[in-house]
């Protein structure tokens, strides 16, 4: 096998092909069908035959070799250059962490190339194998972006079952760890919305290059799943602002507990406060003191205290402090 080939399939224009061996894929022609090979870009193998067997122009071979793209569809001639992204469904990572996958298409061959595994890819590889996959090379950028868009469809159903468990318990149990959280949500709301945006005006231009190749009907399909793509976008600028407007209730309700305590701290102090006065100025040691010789002098004071505690009490429910 070569040497970072992942796989090469030859579609039958029926919805299904069969796989090649490197050496059938070396003496390949047009008119056996379209070849779709898959390449590990990362393999230095691959990255040879690129740029010395492929037969492409040095910008799109760099292009297919490129660590850091954003999605984009770049028509050149009869052919397209295109990059997308896909959601990282790996246990391991997380779902924002996106995955590249970099398409060379002509009439008759399809190049791609990744780093990391695409569940879609190996779905639509799967589809191939019964029969039921793309017959061409404007159904296969379709049934692709199909695949990596309804994928992105879970995530984003995952975001808005999480945003509704968040709020449910901001109503019933806000603290700290919540707002953590939602923090945590509203980074990954905003992370896929960045990337996600680019996919959309990737669709657009594959949709704008009217290529020769590209059937109606696949466009058709293509702007209904852009359109999809478009809701998921919505829908997670949706879970960013509900997921904001929680924030702002947990500190809106944590202000006013601590506006709370801190009333009840000055109530306490208000009322302790001439009280304190009192029995200090009663408290100091030098002569002349009222009711110092005198047996009922506690009591009295006992009972200017009670007399000045009422006062304070009366005068803050006239003034409705309490």
């Amino acid at each position: 096998m070569q040497p970072g080939l992942i796989h090469a399939y030859l579609l039958d224009h029926s919805g299904g092909g069969k796989e090649l061996p490197w050496a059938e894929v070396a003496s390949w022609q047009p008119t056996q069908g379209v070849l779709w090979l898959h390449l590990d870009y990362t393999d230095d193998g691959a990255a040879q035959w690129l740029r010395t067997e492929s037969g492409l122009d040095r910008l799109v071979v760099e292009a297919l070799l490129s660590e850091e793209t954003r999605p984009r569809a770049t028509p050149l001639e009869d052919n397209l250059l295109i990059a997308l992204r896909g959601v990282n469904l790996d246990p391991a990572s997380q779902p924002e962490d996106m995955v590249s996958i970099r398409l060379w298409v002509e009439e008759n061959r399809i190049i791609s190339t990744r780093k990391r595994r695409l569940l879609s890819v190996e779905d639509l590889l799967g589809r191939l194998r019964i029969g039921r996959g793309p017959s061409g090379p404007s159904s296969f950028i379709v049934s692709l972006v199909d695949l990596l868009v309804r994928r992105m469809g879970d995530i984003v159903d995952q975001l808005e079952e999480k945003i509704d468990e968040l709020e449910s318990l901001a109503l019933d149990a806000p603290g700290g760890e919540l707002r953590s959280e939602l923090a945590y949500l509203r980074k990954q709301a905003i992370t896929l919305r960045r990337y996600l945006s680019p996919q959309r005006e990737a669709l657009s231009g594959i949709m704008a290059a009217e290529m020769p190749w590209f059937h109606e009907s696949n466009l058709l399909h293509l702007r209904e799943v852009s359109d999809r793509l478009q809701r998921h976008i919505e829908d997670i600028d949706v879970v960013r602002e509900r997921a904001s407007v929680t924030q702002e209730e947990l500190l809106s309700y944590n202000s006013e507990q601590l506006n709370s305590r801190m009333y009840m701290l000055s109530i306490v102090a208000a009322v302790f406060l001439p009280l304190s006065f009192l029995t200090g100025l009663f408290g100091i040691n030098v002569g002349g003191m009222p009711w110092a010789q005198a047996q009922e002098g506690f009591l009295i004071f006992c009972v200017l205290l009670g007399a000045a505690l009422g006062l304070q009490i009366a005068l803050f429910y006239w003034k409705k402090w309490l």
